[in-house]
């Protein structure tokens, strides 16, 4: 059976991100604008606040962890009230190696592990749009033992720290996406594998891209009524089922012509298209590049 969510990740290409500790005592606040750079976060001890532009705050506890596959503006608090402020990460104070904000000296509120993820794909922004764009996971047995292991690592420093805390967040980054299903995910397509009917129809268009689905098709799949299908399936991951087809045809499409499996017309069948014309017409109008244009530039650079 295919997993729609093993492919994704996979065509991701998640690699080694950059982290740092960060601490913070007494009322603190800061502001940070990060648009297109996916942010993670591990509470390694005690609690914060984080509001992210466009979701509830969530207040944060030990062993929590928070993705934003595509981080925008955000804040992170102490549990204190404190005014915001925008900050220079060069300029920050350090202590003992740790970025601190607020009170610079005595024992810390929380200490968080944060960071920036790089996902190779040059699909990314695509792919990234087909995740829930708020990730918070509390509670899993699994991700917790790997937040530990991240937490100890981080804290020694011992040979190869580097290599092995770097290997330790790509796991932590898969094994998130993987639990968000049991929490309150935001839109995307973990929430819709988590509802029962909703997968049946998201397994088959990844298993059968090649298929004419209609939401009609698909429907019968879910077993629900089209109307039902269509708003469940809207809410739970964010995009209409024929906009969420089109996007996953169009990543497996600049795939094949970047790994040039095939002419147009061949990569236009395998896809789910009935002639080389009609794919070109779609591929152009969301990529914004004709496809053999697309695939001769890929090969240029």
């Amino acid at each position: 059976m295919v997993d729609p969510l093993a492919e994704v990740v996979t065509m991701l290409q998640p690699e080694t991100p950059l982290s740092k500790i960060v601490s913070g005592t007494g009322g603190w606040s800061v502001r940070r604008s990060e648009y297109g750079r996916p942010f993670f976060c591990v509470i390694l001890d005690g609690s914060c606040r984080l509001a992210v532009d466009g979701h509830e705050p969530i207040t944060l506890r030990e062993s929590d962890f928070v993705l934003l596959p595509s981080a925008s503006s955000f804040t992170m608090s102490g549990l204190e009230p404190a005014t915001p402020e925008k900050i220079n990460p060069s300029t920050v104070s350090l202590l003992h190696g740790e970025v601190r904000h607020g009170i610079q000296s005595g024992l810390p509120d929380v200490r968080l592990l944060v960071g920036y993820c790089v996902f190779g794909s040059p699909d990314a922004a695509l792919l990234v749009s087909l995740i829930p764009q708020l990730v918070h996971v509390r509670g899993e047995r699994r991700l917790g033992t790997i937040v530990q292991l991240v937490g100890e690592e981080s804290r020694e420093m011992r040979p190869a720290r580097d290599v092995i805390l770097a290997r330790l967040l790509e796991v932590l980054l898969i094994e998130a996406l993987r639990s968000t299903a049991g929490t309150a995910a935001s839109p995307g397509l973990v929430r819709g594998l988590a509802d029962e009917r909703l997968a049946l129809a998201i397994r088959q268009m990844h298993e059968s891209p090649t298929q004419s689905w209609t939401v009609a098709q698909l429907a019968k799949v879910a077993v629900l009524s089209r109307s039902a299908f269509f708003e469940r399936f809207r809410r739970a991951v964010g995009v209409a089922p024929m906009e969420y087809l089109l996007a996953w045809r169009m990543v497996m499409a600049k795939n094949m012509l970047r790994r040039k499996q095939g002419g147009v017309a061949e990569i236009a069948e395998r896809v789910g298209y009935g002639s080389a014309s009609a794919f070109s017409v779609a591929f152009t109008r969301y990529v914004g590049l004709p496809p053999t244009r697309y695939a001769r530039e890929q090969v240029e650079s």
